[in-house]
């Protein structure tokens, strides 16, 4: 068991908390097929509980005593249902079922404050129309489960600005979910109208749809051509490593013989199936701004591991942000005196607008337009990656396309609303005003009044936007 306070320290020779101490998060992980009744000696102080991998598959019903529980993860349980005590929690706020055996959500079992939600990898078919009156909504994550729709009331979820509803069954995409007048991070593949070959967490087999045509043509290679070295990285979806060629293929001779390797993980993601996220990357092709894919892994092995080979990226490149935090929900946080003028801010900007552009004319969307997802050198050159939440837009009807468009265009009014609070120079030169300007336009709520892509390109280049100093901190 695991604990924090706002005084010294639990002592060493105990996991259990002291019912003395001012307790806000405790974390038990510990095989638990019942609820620790030990939490209660912390019903008017505790602000986060974490009973993720355990066996619960019930609440205590007077749950609701934990008055100031602002946090509920419960990943990696065996409930089947929502407890419906969890409504009665009244600074409830975040809660996650991630991985357990969900089948339904019942009305009205969700707390009114929710502002956080994440039911990925369960089994949910249906959800109720209460979730119209979670007006705190934020963030939704329901990937991988068995939805064949979104109930119509949640029109009403005014404020949701990032869904993730990949690796499900939905049949369509509702008109109104890209009305939404916040929504900024949306991701959908692997669905019964955009998915490929292969069997889905529902256990239906899914059927083969054709490329949208734009699939890049690339090499592939068995995993046994490339010796794997040291991980450097690890996301939602995969691990990748440093690699180098063993047995370099012809047409990649006179490169560079150091690599990067992502193996795929098996399951569903967080942002959805991982074969989507390489037909996403592959489709999308080469840009100036993209990690570049050079192979992938050939998968009549044995093991059918599913990979990208890609350049590996120099050194002197670095996260331009971090992820965001519990307190945030949405929005990205950044390493402590981080600072950027009104030039490099625009810089950045231009170079997200371009590679977001050549993305949609290949009708992919990126879904995760996030600084944490972007690296840049101090050259104040970007790179964005992350391809997990992309989605491939070719199945939509036209309208829903030049939607998805203005979905993007206020991610990326997000991104340069929070650079802009790194500004060095509180003063508002010309340049800061026409980017706070250009993030207000792009984050305005009616969506059909955003600009477009080429909208902001312009506005970047003709705008009195000049690069004053290319020296930040990390």
């Amino acid at each position: 068991m695991q604990s924090s306070n706002t005084s010294s320290p639990i002592q060493a020779k105990s996991n259990i908390p002291l019912q003395s101490e001012v307790i806000k998060r405790l974390q038990v992980s510990e095989e638990l097929t019942t609820f620790p009744e030990e939490a209660f000696d912390h019903v008017d102080s505790l602000e986060i509980l974490d009973l993720s991998n355990n066996r619960l598959s019930e609440l205590p019903s007077n749950l609701d005593q934990f008055t100031e529980l602002r946090i509920l993860f419960l990943s990696n349980n065996d409930f089947d249902h929502i407890p419906a005590v969890l409504a009665r929690c009244p600074k409830l706020e975040m809660i996650s079922f991630k991985s357990n055996r969900v089948v339904r959500v019942d009305e009205d079992v969700l707390p009114i404050n929710t502002r956080w939600l994440i039911l990925t990898d369960n089994k949910i078919e249906n959800l109720p129309d209460s979730m119209g009156k979670l007006h705190r909504l934020q963030k939704l994550a329901l990937a991988g489960n068995c939805l064949t729709s979104l109930p119509e009331s949640m029109t009403e979820c005014k404020n949701l600005e990032l869904a993730r509803l990949s690796a499900n069954q939905l049949t369509s995409m509702p008109d109104w979910l890209f009305q939404l007048p916040k929504l900024s991070w949306l991701a959908f593949s692997g669905n019964v109208f955009n998915r490929t070959d292969r069997i889905d967490g529902c256990g239906e087999a899914r059927s083969v749809n054709s490329s949208n045509g734009n699939l890049s043509r690339i090499v592939e290679v068995p995993l046994t051509d490339i010796e794997l070295g040291e991980l450097i990285g690890e996301g939602a979806s995969g691990f990748i490593y440093r690699a180098k060629w063993l047995n370099q293929p012809e047409t990649l001779e006179n490169t560079d013989t150091n690599i990067a390797v992502k193996i795929f993980k098996g399951d569903v993601t967080s942002d959805g199936y991982p074969q989507d996220e390489l037909d996403c990357c592959l489709t999308t092709g080469e840009h100036n701004h993209l990690i570049k894919v050079v192979a992938q892994l050939d998968q009549k092995d044995a093991e059918k591991t599913l990979g990208l080979v890609m350049e590996l990226i120099s050194q002197d490149y670095f996260n331009l942000g971090l992820p965001p935090s519990l307190q945030t929900c949405t929005r990205d946080t950044f390493v402590k005196d981080t600072e950027f003028d009104s030039g490099l801010i625009a810089q950045f900007a231009k170079q997200m607008v371009e590679t977001l552009a050549h993305m949609h004319s290949r009708q992919v969307s990126h879904g995760d337009i996030y600084a944490h997802n972007t690296m840049i050198n101090e050259k104040g050159e970007l790179l964005l990656g992350d391809f997990g939440a992309a989605t491939n837009l070719s199945y939509l009807p036209l309208l829903q396309k030049e939607a998805m468009e203005r979905i993007e265009i206020r991610a990326l009014g997000c991104l340069i609303d929070d650079l802009l609070l790194l500004i060095k120079k509180p003063e508002e030169d010309e340049g800061t005003q026409l980017l706070v300007k250009l993030a207000i336009d792009c984050m305005q709520e009616n969506t059909a009044m955003r600009p477009s892509f080429d909208d902001v390109y312009q506005q970047l280049i003709s705008g009195q936007v000049r690069v004053s100093s290319l020296s930040f901190e990390k």
